[in-house]
């Protein structure tokens, strides 16, 4: 006897369209063989996934290469080594640091500047979920961060207006000299005049973390040097609070520093730790005056 299974609460759940971009409301399959349905509609879910995905990438690369989005650069060139502060627990001042470098900061990771003597970074890369979000890192972000200060602030993949995102980060009290939204397109862009490739973010793998955005923009603008601090895609947690969450990103993040490496950008770390997990050269106070 054959029977009716209607698909439709599982494409309004997933959000998955089915072969052909349409949904599939209804198959007729044999009501005695209830393996067979699980298994035909488990089949069903990845061909509509697979099929959405690729619809995905064809949609993200055709907008891309139509618009070809300028990579966002920082207006006054960098004239000396570019410090890339991120969130891990554990971040080291790196050798010889003084006023001929310049420092980016990534969401909370300003409230370790306070033990290095510096009052406001050149620019903060803020994920926008940290404006508004209630999520346990969004709140102590925005702890951290009220009543501080940047230079340029870019808040990346803000989904509303700028009006709106001004009000958002006059809630917390931060302050900047300007700011810019980073859409999906300009990491793309970021990415691309980097890596020389195209990346359209499609699942976990493809995806790198802020900081990694933060050390992209450094090397488009210039950066003789670009030495990362608290940044550890090996650890968990974050300066600003105990919660001990995973990393996310982490394995996207360390191929990228390793592709960096071979194609012989000048990365280091200031983090000893990280310098021997990784095989990212650790910076010395040596190699400063080659830089400035």
């Amino acid at each position: 006897m054959a029977k009716l299974v209607d698909l439709r609460p599982l494409t309004a759940q997933t959000g998955v369209r089915f072969p052909l971009g349409v949904p599939i409301f209804q198959l007729i399959i044999r009501r005695q063989d209830n393996d067979n349905q699980e298994r035909l509609i488990g089949r069903l879910y990845q061909m509509g996934s697979s099929w959405s995905e690729r619809l995905t990438r064809i949609r993200r690369s055709l907008v891309y290469k139509i618009l070809r989005p300028r990579p966002p650069s920082h207006p006054v060139k960098f004239t000396g080594p570019v410090v890339v502060v991120g969130s891990a627990p554990v971040s080291t001042v790196p050798a010889g640091f003084g006023d001929r470098f310049h420092v980016i900061t990534v969401n909370g990771s300003q409230t370790v500047l306070d033990k290095w003597g510096i009052e406001v970074p050149d620019a903060t890369f803020m994920q926008f979920n940290q404006v508004e979000g209630q999520t346990t890192n969004a709140l102590h972000v925005r702890k951290v961060l009220n009543g501080k200060r940047t230079g340029l602030l870019y808040v990346v993949r803000w989904p509303k207006s700028l009006e709106s995102l001004e009000k958002g980060l006059a809630a917390f009290n931060y302050a900047y000299d300007d700011v810019k939204m980073v859409n999906r397109l300009k990491r793309m862009a970021m990415y691309e005049a980097v890596m020389g490739g195209l990346n359209v973010e499609i699942d976990d793998d493809m995806k790198f973390s802020n900081g990694i955005t933060a050390v992209f923009y450094a090397i488009v603008s210039g950066a003789k040097a670009v030495i990362i601090s608290g940044i550890n895609p090996d650890s968990s947690g974050h300066v600003y609070n105990d919660a001990n969450l995973k990393r996310l990103h982490a394995g996207t993040d360390k191929q990228i520093l390793q592709a960096l490496i071979d194609r012989g950008y000048p990365i280091y770390t200031a983090d000893p730790n990280v310098a021997r997990a990784s095989g990212v050269p650790l910076w010395k106070k040596e190699a400063l005056d080659d830089f400035v």
